[in-house]
């Protein structure tokens, strides 16, 4: 048989129509399976086969997103470098705090310089550098203000007679090492007589300092604000020391205590008492808060007694700055001792402070202890002291050249 004739002669073994149709759909069907199947399973393999170097990378780009990325980074941070960059806040933050210290002390020193201008008292040296930088001020050991009363001018002649020192300022800032002066308010009747008086008497001497304040005596919380902070303002001291015109003070004295607590931030030097809250009206030093002080017959906290007392620099600061919300009680010493309660601060309590008159302060100074400060607790002060101050400076005083070969 041919070629030609085997091909073109049909076969028993071709398969029906109907089958062949069947067999299409079912490879179709059997296509489609085995499409899905290699459509998924290739992206399982290849994540199961990722490497652990890949997968550590996946990792760490995950961290990068998300909400809860920022937190578990900060998680496995060293504590070393938190509390290294919590040090480093807490610098910045005090940095600027004594940057706003420093202009709120300028602003105050402007104002303090255009009152005196208006009230046409004569500008000191340190109230003239005023406006320039805060590094022109010359430092002191100590500014000592003296509070006084209008109607004090025969105690102000008694003290500049005997223990407060009567030389130039110039003299006074640059070899004493301190700056000493009275200091007054207005009265209600501005331009009155009063104020005529005091500022022809301070013509004169060139020794009081004019508070922007009215005087009056359930002001004195309110004028020892204004002295501090009239007084941080104008002078850079390392303590500002407040002391009645009534007690007689050994400033050499004073300033070897005061040195001796240089280097202390933040302290409160005085004698520290502790009286009775006067409920009563109508008595002396009575206190019409005395309910905040709790039951009846209860004390005051400590603090350092009126006569005299010294506070550092960043305290006087403190004042300055937040005078306008420390509060008044009607006595100046408790007013004072209020404002430290809940800082940091050191009390000192020094007797030598609040000595009393001869022959107290005589037998000390015998015995090589000279006191500080000397007055009769009975009249909160040297009683009838424009007669009797000189008496006390002549026993209890430490010496006419005591204060010119002190070292502070």
């Amino acid at each position: 048989m041919s070629w030609k004739s085997r091909v073109e002669k049909p076969s028993g073994s071709i398969i029906p129509k109907k089958w062949a149709l069947f067999l299409c759909l079912g490879s179709f069907c059997a296509g489609m399976l085995f499409t899905n199947r290699m459509w998924n399973v290739p992206e399982t393999k290849d994540i199961t086969r990722t490497t652990s170097v890949e997968a550590e990378k996946l990792k760490l780009v995950s961290e990068g997103c998300g909400p809860k990325s920022l937190h578990q980074k900060e998680v496995r941070r060293d504590p070393k470098d938190i509390y290294g960059e919590v040090f480093k806040t807490h610098n910045a933050i005090q940095t600027l705090d004594k940057t706003i210290s420093n202009l709120e002390m300028e602003l105050a020193a402007a104002r303090a310089a255009q009152e005196s201008i208006r009230s046409g008292a004569p500008l000191s040296e340190d109230l003239k550098k005023t406006g320039s930088s805060g590094s022109g001020k010359r430092k002191y050991l100590m500014v000592v203000g003296i509070n006084t009363a209008f109607s004090s001018r025969k105690r102000r002649d008694s003290v500049r007679a005997t223990w407060m020192p009567q030389v130039e300022e110039s003299v006074q800032s640059y070899q004493l090492n301190l700056t000493i002066f009275f200091f007054s308010s207005f009265s209600a009747t501005s331009g009155g007589i009063l104020d005529r008086a005091v500022e022809a008497e301070d013509r004169k001497h060139g020794d009081i300092l004019r508070l922007d304040h009215v005087e009056g005596y359930l002001e004195l919380s309110g004028k020892t604000k204004i002295y501090f902070a009239t007084a941080a303002a104008l002078w850079d001291a390392d303590f500002y020391v407040k002391v009645d015109d009534d007690v007689h003070v050994n400033i050499a004295t004073l300033g070897e205590t005061l040195v001796r607590h240089r280097s202390k931030p933040r302290v409160y030097i005085g004698c520290m008492k502790s009286g009775p809250v006067l409920a009563q009206k109508g008595v002396r030093y009575h206190e019409p808060e005395y309910w905040k002080f709790g039951e009846n017959g209860n004390k005051y906290f400590r603090h350092a007694t009126g006569q005299l007392y010294a506070i550092s620099r960043d305290l006087a600061q403190y004042i300055s700055i937040n005078q306008h919300v420390l509060h008044k009680y009607a006595n100046e010493d408790v007013s004072l001792g209020s404002w430290f309660i809940g800082l940091d601060v050191e009390h000192i309590d020094d007797r030598r402070l609040c000595c009393g008159t001869p022959p107290d302060c005589e037998w000390k100074a015998q015995a090589g202890n000279v006191c500080v400060a000397s007055f009769d607790w009975t009249c909160s002060g040297i009683c009838r002291s424009a007669d009797r101050i000189k008496e006390v400076h002549r026993r209890c005083g430490e010496g006419e050249n005591a204060l010119w070969s002190a070292s502070f």
